[in-house]
This record gives structure tokens, C-alpha cells and sequence, in this order.
């Protein structure tokens, strides 16, 4: 398998679920600004819609996706215990998850991001993500380490890099503690080191 990627982009969840069920695999650095890969092929070639991540199956095909792809990932690793059994309430805990970190919280920074965002809009952004980070705040009060049946999956790994996102656009995460400690209670696991340090993201 081969997954594209960018430096610290919502592919980082896929990265670390890759390493997580300890598979092999072979990683491409993307510029989505100029849909170049690192080896130079045309992005849109592999993946039309020019974002990361992608996919490249041993079988053939390319997956695309964040979440479908570590869903995949998961299931086709059932022993790694990366996401609850497929009929399982667990399950559909772990896809709601994924999807409301997919839908609200990562599409919350997109301004933060973008080229040409004004400074006004960026606020309003900020004060968007700081509305989902209260909710994730609120779920963490149970003591829970981890969103589904206090075990990691990869719904844990979605929301420490989208979380993450926050040391780069001038939020302080110190203003949510339980928040906080999730997001270094995940970094200081292994797999997410071997691919942070990967994308050249940690020395």
C-alpha cells in the first residue's frame, strides 16, 4: 500500500492507523497547491479530487477519504482492535465520531487555512472551533481517555490531529484541560511518534 499524504493534514490519522496495525506500506509527500506528488506525477491522476489522503491498495484501486479509509484500515486488521465489530453499537459510537470530527470540527478550520481568509473571518472561525472544542470538553468529563468504550480506535486518532491543528492557528487548547491531556496522552503514543517523525513533523 501506498498512502499520499501532506505533512501534519487530516492523512496524519490515516499514517498513524497504518502504523497502529502495524502494517507495510510506502508513504508520498502531495503539494495540493500544485497537485504534484514528491515524485512529480500529476495528483489528479491518482486522486480527481486533489486532497488528501489517498489510498493505494496492494489489490489495485485507490481508497479516498479520511474516514473510509480508516475504517478499511481497520477492518481489514480486525486483530490491531482499531475499531469495534461492524452491527456493534461501539461501531456506530466509533462512525458518529468520525463523522461529526469530519463534518463540524475539521470543517471548522478550513478558513484557517485558506489563502486570502481575512483576519475578521479567521475570528469567526476560531470562535466555530472553539464551540465544537467545548462539546468534545463536555463528552471528556466522564474521565474517559479515549471517545468509544474507553479503548483507542480511529476515531481517537482523528480527533488528536484535527485537534492538533490548533498549536498552528492561534488557539490556546489550554483553555479546554481534558481536551489538552487527550491530545498529549495520544501524542506520546508510539505509532503516532514513528509518524509524526515520518512526515517531518517531530525530530
Amino acid at each position: 500500500m501506498k498512502l499520499y499524504y501532506k505533512p501534519g493534514a487530516c492523512s496524519l490519522a490515516s499514517h498513524i492507523i497504518l502504523q497502529e496495525a502495524g502494517l507495510a506500506y510506502d508513504i508520498e509527500m502531495v503539494d495540493t497547491d500544485a497537485g504534484r506528488t514528491e515524485a512529480g506525477a500529476d495528483y489528479h491522476l491518482i486522486n480527481a479530487k486533489g486532497y488528501v489522503p489517498a489510498l493505494e491498495l496492494d489489490a489495485g484501486g485507490v481508497l479516498t477519504e479520511g474516514p473510509a479509509i480508516l475504517q478499511f484500515i481497520a477492518d481489514s486488521n480486525a486483530e490491531a482492535g482499531l475499531a469495534p465489530a461492524a452491527g456493534t453499537l461501539d461501531r456506530a459510537r466509533v462512525n458518529e465520531q468520525l463523522n461529526w470530527i469530519g463534518t463540524e470540527l475539521h470543517k471548522a478550520f478550513g478558513p484557517l487555512f485558506r489563502n486570502g481568509t481575512s483576519e475578521i473571518a479567521k475570528d469567526t472561525a476560531r470562535a466555530a472551533v472553539a464551540g465544537k472544542f467545548d462539546l468534545i470538553e463536555t463528552q471528556l468529563k466522564d474521565c474517559r481517555e479515549w471517545l468509544v468504550s474507553n479503548r483507542f480506535s480511529v476515531a481517537d486518532a482523528y480527533l488528536f490531529v484535527v485537534s492538533n491543528w490548533a498549536n498552528f492557528t492561534e488557539i490556546d487548547i489550554t483553555r479546554w484541560p481534558l481536551l489538552a491531556a487527550f491530545v498529549t496522552r495520544v501524542a506520546s503514543r508510539p505509532s503516532v511518534q514513528r509518524a509524526m517523525r515520518a512526515e517531518g513533523l517531530i525530530q
